[in-house]
Parts: structure tokens; sequence; C-alpha cells
């Protein structure tokens, strides 16, 4: 059986000595490493124009800062329902930087997880250091 726990690490340290296109395929193949659009069977997202839509404002914007965990992930949810029923193409999550979190930033993390697992989110960056910085993360949507 394959090892479905692969270091990807060790994958990319493969790759590495392939030094090709084809053989990082392979490798992530073989070691049974798929995206999360590939393993669910979603829509493939429709990214045509996406520089503008990365560059251009955000159809709504959610700032979760000053909540627990449990009361972003809600809010996340209840913003990306609203979003889908608006046919939103873009929106902006604030969460902040962490900089009063001790150790790691919880919220961001918090945005991260929610957009990885939501299988309406697609492509996610931070926003320009004028726009927040690592403290917004923008998504497109999913049509």
């Amino acid at each position: 059986m394959k090892n479905k726990t692969a270091d990807f690490g060790d994958i990319l340290g493969k790759w590495e000595m392939g030094k090709s296109p084809g053989y990082l395929k392979a490798l992530l193949h073989d070691n049974e490493v798929y995206g999360k659009d590939a393993e669910t069977g979603n829509r493939k997202p429709d990214f045509s124009g996406q520089r503008r839509f990365r560059s251009g404002k955000p159809d709504d914007v959610l700032d979760v800062h000053g909540l627990t965990r449990g009361e972003a992930w809600l809010s996340l949810e209840r913003f990306f329902q609203k979003a889908q029923g608006r046919a939103y193409k873009k929106l902006l999550i604030i969460h902040g930087k962490g900089n009063h979190s001790e150790g790691e930033a919880i919220l961001g993390r918090t945005v991260r997880e929610f957009i990885e697992q939501c299988p309406n989110a697609g492509k996610s960056g931070f926003q320009k250091g004028a726009g927040g910085g690592t403290g917004a993360t923008w998504v497109l949507l999913k049509k």
C-alpha cells in the first residue's frame, strides 16, 4: 500500500533531483498527494481575468478582529453563504497579523483553514501592504 502520509519535503527533494515538471507530477501522484478540488471533484474555478480580480476591490469585506476562533468560523460560514447567494466574485477577510497573540496568529490560521475546506473558495492571497498585508486575505469565489 502506498504511503498516504508522505512528507512533502521528501517529495520536493526528489523533484529537485529530477528537475522536471512531469517528474514532480508523477511524484505527487505516486504519493497520493492531490489538491482539495481534485479530491472532492469540485468545479474548477474560472480565473479568467484573475489579475483584474486580484487588484480590484472586493465585493464584500468581513472583519474578524477580536473574535474567538469559533465565532470567526461561524462568521466565515455566514459570510461565504451570503456571498454565494449574491454571486460575489471576490471577498476580503480582515483577520489581523496576530501581533497581540501569544505565538501564532490564531485568526489568520483559522481563515486559511476555512478557505482550504470551503468548496466555494478558489484562489486566495494577501492584500498588498497598504491594504493590510498579511493581516488581510482576499479570496476569489468559484462560479
